[in-house]
């Protein structure tokens, strides 16, 4: 299958409106949470009797593995597995082995809230797992109890992480959402944490993703206020990106205890090298975080379409994206009212 997507891509990788490539695809496998985060899914509305997707519903491995091979063949390169919680997916090894097979993929990588990494994170080496970054907002027993909406608790996380260090899945990555009053005075205690450790916090600026966690402006602390909080206690530097369309900015500590990051989608959005497209469990096809509606490439695809008119799909969608919400954000909310967003669990961060 891979000569004949080489065969009708076209001479080149598609661009969007604003000139940018398709390079990183996020693939939910899976709606579910064993977490009720209140940013993402309040219990109060993710109940026990809360109807998520049957499992015909979503889409097989089969079905991520063919669609990901034609993403392949229009420039993207890294996938990143994503949820609801990706670990609840049965054998997703095995669907790490299958992505890790197709040519042009350079990079697999996983994001988990941890619980359920320490029995998987060997197999998920084994099969091909280059990296993983786990969701951990704070260390303090009392506040992740409520952050995860009393799901679970921080040593099952801290657990999961030193499983995946011994498998050979470091560096690891931190994520960390960042809420004014909420979480934001025990941020010092995660980079103290992990200073001199193979994991790398990084802190992310609370952001209104989805429709269900009442962000107001000032619940956000900018990144450069938290970076100064953390520069008095620790020197460090900026560094380089890693790689071209990097979201998170790198500060390197001057004693060589690692690094920090920051994403600050809010205070300094990165719309502008923005080369991520998503891929929902359901099969819906999205061009950005804060997207109202998607593409549907689960109907075609169950109804017997060929590569060419998927990738025909694929390429019109992607070549018609506008996509840059980060950078208007201010603009938007002072008009009339958004559409709906689509829920974060549906496509992951």
């Amino acid at each position: 299958m891979s000569s004949t997507v080489h065969d009708i891509r076209g001479p080149a990788n598609p661009l969007d409106r604003l000139g940018r490539p398709l390079h990183d695809l996020r693939i939910s496998v899976m709606d579910r949470c064993n977490f009720r985060c209140p940013y993402c899914m309040p219990k109060e509305q993710f109940h026990e009797h809360y109807r998520f997707l049957k499992s015909q519903e979503r889409l097989s491995f089969d079905e991520i593995v063919r669609l990901s091979r034609l993403f392949a063949g229009l420039g993207v390169r890294k996938v990143r597995l994503t949820g609801g919680e990706p670990l609840l997916r049965a054998n997703l090894a095995d669907l790490v082995g299958d992505l890790s097979a197709i040519s042009g993929i350079d990079d697999i990588a996983l994001t988990t809230n941890g619980v359920l990494l320490g029995q998987h994170a060997v197999d998920l080496h084994a099969n091909g797992l280059k990296r993983v970054t786990v969701s951990l907002d704070t260390l303090d027993k009392e506040i992740f109890t409520r952050m995860s909406g009393g799901f679970a608790a921080v040593d099952q996380v801290l657990s999961g992480i030193e499983a995946a260090i011994a498998a050979g899945l470091a560096p690891i990555k931190i994520n960390a959402v960042i809420e004014r009053g909420v979480n934001d005075h025990t941020a010092l205690e995660l980079v103290d944490h992990f200073r001199g450790s193979p994991v790398i916090v990084r802190f992310i600026e609370f952001m209104d993703v989805g429709n269900r966690n009442a962000w107001r402006p000032e619940l956000v602390v900018p990144s450069r206020e938290l970076a100064a909080r953390i520069a008095a206690k620790w020197p460090m530097h900026p560094v380089s990106q890693n790689y071209r369309g990097e979201v998170a900015q790198r500060w390197r500590f001057d004693d060589g205890a690692g690094e920090v990051g920051f994403i600050s989608s809010v205070s300094q959005p990165f719309c502008g090298a923005c080369s991520r497209a998503r891929l929902s469990s359901e099969g819906k096809f999205y061009t950005c975080l804060f997207a109202t509606q998607g593409l549907d490439l689960r109907a075609p695809l169950r109804a017997g379409a060929g590569d060419a008119d998927l990738l025909q799909l694929i390429r019109g969608t992607w070549g018609a994206r506008t996509d840059r919400y980060s950078e208007l954000r201010d603009e938007l909310r002072r008009g009339e009212p958004l559409p709906k967003k689509i829920e974060m669990y549906y496509i992951g961060g």
